[in-house]
């Protein structure tokens, strides 16, 4: 059934029982599941050898891949039209389990705010390596072919009908673009359109995109919950604490001083983006001359975040006057601040040196978003606290807002009003 469309039921399962970290989600209109990083012990990527702080490093070090790559989808148009690799094998931070098929089948994928693919693998005739699954669908009763003259074969770029001249055909080298997937916190259940193959570390991927194809997308238009979906990144500090993925009424922000932000559309749809006017530390401020917005994408899969150099640099200068401490090399080349935090007296004297950074954003009532120290440092080796900040270059023009600037915040997405609320 290679590069053959197919239909299935996709339940998403593990509905969240642990604690949400700092993240209302009551309502009985949606669901939760959980968002697990890689490196968390419920991860199957888990590597107990590392301590904390190589962890983090290690996740650093992934960011560059992860941007070039998101850079070159973006170029491309989404990833869609973008080579096997660049669809599924670009570094990745956060996991989902679904479960696929009657009887379901038990997968773990990657959760995306990257891409607008989901994808899974399946195949009747290989049994994937663990711990990897792949879905079979001749053991699932709910399994069905789509056709190449069906509006969902249609919407997808470069198909064609099968050698059986009606099943839906896309090119090989694509893997598998869906029409529809399910979510549920009960039984709700929608379609899924996949194809075969694999070379992705997990089981396959979750976008969580913008485009229609999207997991989000898919729910609102098959469900009353809406294009709405919400996550909490709990901190890194907080190994055992849950992150929490939400989807209809419960992706709704109602924590006290959340503001509302402005999504600008991007080129494919993949990527969610908001717009800067200008950062403020203290009563210093940085804007792009000439410019009144500075777009950035709102990225899962990204530790680090990326700025453009005239925004950075100054920003660096101004954090070395208030921390007012010695700085060291960084055991990250792509990152310009560290600090040597071993002592007690120097941690005690970064801790209260080190400011807020506020994010001047486009949107009703001129929101702010407030960085504590927490979403701007972090100790990539032992007692080495660095600014999780890099430079966009040529070759990685995308500036990007990653995990780390997102961690501790609950940041609720709605698609259909085009608005984002961290």
């Amino acid at each position: 059934m290679v590069g053959t469309v197919s239909r299935v039921f996709l339940l998403i399962g593990v509905v969240m029982t642990a604690q949400l970290w700092r993240c209302t989600a009551y309502a009985s209109d949606g669901f939760s599941v959980e968002f697990i990083h890689r490196d968390s012990v419920k991860s199957p990527f888990h590597n107990s050898s590392l301590t904390a702080p190589e962890r983090v490093l290690a996740a650093a070090r992934r960011s560059t891949a992860r941007a070039a790559a998101l850079t070159r989808s973006f170029v491309a148009g989404g990833s869609p039209d973008g080579s096997v690799y660049e669809v599924i094998g670009k570094p990745f931070e956060y996991l989902m389990y679904v479960n696929i098929g009657t009887p379901p089948t038990r997968m773990i994928a990657l959760a995306d705010t990257g891409s607008d693919l989901v994808w899974l693998g399946c195949s009747n005739d290989t049994t994937a390596q663990p711990p990897n699954v792949d879905f079979h669908p001749s053991n699932s009763s709910t399994f069905g072919r789509v056709g190449c003259d069906s509006a969902a074969c249609r919407a997808l770029d470069g198909t064609s009908c099968g050698t059986d001249g009606s099943s839906c055909k896309r090119p090989r080298r694509l893997h598998g673009v869906p029409r529809s997937a399910t979510a549920a916190g009960g039984e709700r259940q929608l379609r899924l359109h996949h194809v075969d193959v694999r070379r992705v570390r997990g089981d396959g991927i979750v976008g969580l995109g913008d485009g229609t194809m999207s997991l989000v997308s898919q729910i609102g238009a098959d469900t009353s919950f809406g294009r709405r979906f919400s996550y909490c990144v709990a901190p890194f500090s907080a190994p055992n604490a849950s992150s929490a993925l939400n989807f209809g009424s419960r992706a709704a922000v109602t924590e006290p001083g959340a503001v509302t932000a402005v999504l600008f559309p991007s080129h494919g749809n993949a990527f969610h983006i908001i717009a800067l006017e200008d950062i403020k530390i203290g009563n210093a401020t940085f804007a792009l001359p000439n410019r009144n917005r500075y777009e950035v994408v709102l990225d899962t899969g990204s530790m680090l975040t990326y700025l453009v150099r005239a925004l950075l640099d100054p920003m660096v200068e101004e954090l070395k006057r208030r921390i007012n401490l010695p700085t060291v090399a960084s055991p990250d080349h792509t990152l310009q601040l560290c600090y040597d935090v071993n002592d007690v007296n120097r941690r005690s004297l970064f801790e209260k040196n080190v400011p807020d950074i506020t994010l001047q954003l486009i949107g009703p009532g001129a929101p702010e978003l407030t960085l504590k120290p927490e979403n701007m440092f972090a100790e990539l080796q032992e007692g080495f606290m660095c600014l999780a900040v890099a430079p966009v270059t040529d070759q990685q023009p995308l500036a990007i807002i990653g995990c780390i600037a997102q961690q501790n915040l609950h940041i609720g997405y709605d698609l259909d009003k085009g608005t984002v609320t961290p």
